[in-house]
C-alpha cells in the first residue's frame, strides 16, 4: 500500500444520477425510517404537515447551497463555501466541524436504526445490545465498500436507491389502499399538538432532508459540477418530499398517533401489517436495511471528503497514527470509528436531537457568509436567504425549548459539544500560526 498522504480525488469520476443516488440515499436512509416516530411524537396529528414544512424551509437553505455549489464546487463542499465566505480561521473551522459532527451524528442514527428494525425479524427487543451491534456492523461494511472506489459506490448506491424509493412506494401505496384512504391519525385541527411541539418535530424533520448537503462534498469529483451539484440538489429534494408525504400519510393511515408512538423507532414496520400482514413486515425491514445501509455509505463517502479538505487546509489537526494510504483513507477510517462510538453509546432520539442542533446551527452560518460576504459575487437574492436564516432562528428556538422541557442533557451535551469544538479549534490555530512563525 501507498505512503502518499495526499488526498485522493477523482475529477468526472460521479455522473448527475449518481450525485442524485447519493443524495436521496442519505435523506432517505435517515429520514422517513429513523424519525417518523419521534416526529409524530412531538408534532401528534401534525406529523404530516411537519414533514412538508420541514421541506420547504429545507428547499429555502438548498438556495444558498446551489449558488454556492455553482460557483465554487470542491471535494470539501461546506468547508470551502465557509472558506470563502468567512476566510481560513475560526469561524470556518468551527461551523465546518459542526457540519462534520452532525453529519457523523446522522450516520449513527441510520446505524441504530439499521440494528432496530433487522430485529423486527426476531423476537428481540429494541433496547437489546444487538442493536448498538448490527450498527457497528453495519459501519464496518460502510467503510468496506467506500474503499471499493467511486464507480462501485456510485453503482451501488444507484441500485439501492432504485429499491428503496421503488419499494417505499409500493409499500405506502398498499397502506394507503388497506387504510380505505382515511386519515384518523391525522387532523388539521388536532388537540394535542403545541405550537413549539409542531416546531420541534420541523426541527427534527429537517434532518430528514439535510442529506442533500452531501452532494456538496462530491463536488469536485461530479461531471459538469458548475450545473449538476445544484441539479442533483434540487432533484433529491424533489424526490424526497414525494415519498416522505406518501409514506407519512399511509402510516397515519393504518395506526392511530399513540400506536405510532409506542413503535417510534420502528412505525414503518407496524403500519405495514394492515396491508400485508406478516409479509408486510419483512418487506419493510427488507427496504429499510437498504435504505439505511446505502444512507451509510452515502454519508461516509461525502463526509470522509470533508474533513480531508479541512485537514488539507490546515484547519484541524491531524495524525497518520503510523498508518500508510491517503489523508482520505484516515479521514474515512476516523469517521467510521467516531460514528461507533456514537452508536454504541447514544439512543435513537438524543443522537436526533444533538445532529438537529449542529447542523441549522451550521446552516444559519452558510447563510449569513452568503448575505454579508458572497451574495454579490454568487448573484444570491438577499431576501431568500434572509428568509431562510429566519426560518432556521424560529425552528432551533422552539426545538431548544421543547428539549429544555423534557431531555436537558441534550442541551447539556449540545453546550459541552459547542466549547469543545470552539476551544479546541482556537487552541489549534494558534498553535499552529505559531510554529509557522517560527
Amino acid at each position: 500500500m501507498s505512503n502518499d498522504h495526499s488526498t485522493d480525488y477523482n475529477k468526472d469520476s460521479l455522473t448527475l444520477t449518481g450525485a442524485v443516488a447519493m443524495g436521496t440515499g442519505v435523506m432517505i436512509g435517515a429520514g422517513i425510517f429513523a424519525l417518523t416516530g419521534q416526529v409524530a411524537e412531538l408534532a401528534q396529528e401534525w406529523f404530516p404537515l411537519a414533514f412538508l414544512v420541514a421541506a420547504i424551509i429545507a428547499g429555502f437553505s438548498a438556495y444558498s447551497y446551489v449558488k454556492l455549489s455553482n460557483a465554487y464546487p470542491s471535494a470539501g463542499g461546506i468547508a470551502m463555501f465557509l472558506e470563502k465566505a468567512y476566510g481560513k480561521g475560526t469561524m470556518t473551522a468551527v461551523c465546518a466541524l459542526l457540519m462534520y459532527f452532525s453529519m457523523v451524528i446522522n450516520e449513527s442514527l441510520v446505524a441504530r436504526t439499521f440494528g432496530t428494525y433487522t430485529l423486527q425479524l426476531f423476537d428481540v427487543g429494541k433496547d437489546s445490545w444487538l442493536v448498538p451491534a448490527l450498527g457497528v456492523g453495519v459501519l464496518i461494511f460502510a467503510f468496506i465498500v467506500n474503499v471499493s472506489g467511486n464507480k462501485f459506490i456510485q453503482s451501488f448506491s444507484f441500485v439501492m436507491a432504485f429499491i428503496k424509493i421503488g419499494g417505499l412506494a409500493l409499500l405506502a401505496a398498499g397502506g394507503l389502499y388497506a387504510s380505505g384512504f382515511n386519515f384518523e391519525s391525522i387532523s388539521v385541527a388536532p388537540e394535542e399538538t403545541s405550537f413549539t411541539g409542531f416546531l420541534g418535530a420541523v426541527a427534527l424533520g429537517i434532518l430528514a432532508y439535510k442529506g442533500f448537503t452531501t452532494i456538496t462534498n462530491s463536488g469536485g469529483e461530479i461531471k459538469d459540477p458548475h450545473k449538476n451539484v445544484g441539479r442533483a440538489i434540487i432533484i433529491s429534494i424533489a424526490i424526497c418530499v414525494a415519498v416522505y408525504m406518501l409514506v407519512t400519510f399511509a402510516v397515519g393511515g393504518n395506526l392511530s398517533i399513540s400506536e405510532i408512538v409506542q413503535a417510534k423507532d420502528y412505525a414503518l414496520a407496524e403500519a405495514a401489517r394492515p396491508a400485508y400482514g406478516q409479509w408486510g413486515l419483512w418487506l419493510t425491514v427488507g427496504f429499510a436495511i437498504v435504505a439505511t445501509v446505502s444512507g451509510l455509505i452515502a454519508s461516509v463517502f461525502a463526509v470522509s471528503r470533508m474533513l480531508a479538505m479541512l485537514t488539507d487546509m490546515k484547519l484541524v489537526p491531524h495524525s497518520h497514527f503510523g498508518m500508510s494510504g491517503s489523508v482520505q483513507r484516515h479521514t474515512l477510517i476516523y469517521t467510521i470509528v467516531l460514528a461507533m462510538l456514537l452508536t454504541i453509546f447514544f439512543d435513537l432520539s438524543r443522537i436526533a436531537s444533538l445532529g438537529a442542533i449542529f447542523y441549522i446551527i451550521m446552516d444559519i452560518a452558510i447563510h449569513w457568509g452568503v448575505l454579508k460576504h458572497l451574495r454579490k459575487e454568487i448573484d444570491a437574492n438577499p431576501a431568500i436567504v434572509i428568509t431562510a436564516i429566519i426560518l432556521d432562528v424560529i425552528v432551533l428556538a422552539a426545538f431548544l425549548w421543547v428539549k429544555a422541557q423534557s431531555d436537558m442533557l441534550v442541551i447539556w451535551a449540545s453546550i459541552a459539544g459547542l466549547v469543545f469544538i470552539v476551544v479546541g479549534e482556537r487552541i489549534f490555530l494558534k498553535h499552529y500560526k505559531e510554529k509557522l512563525s517560527v
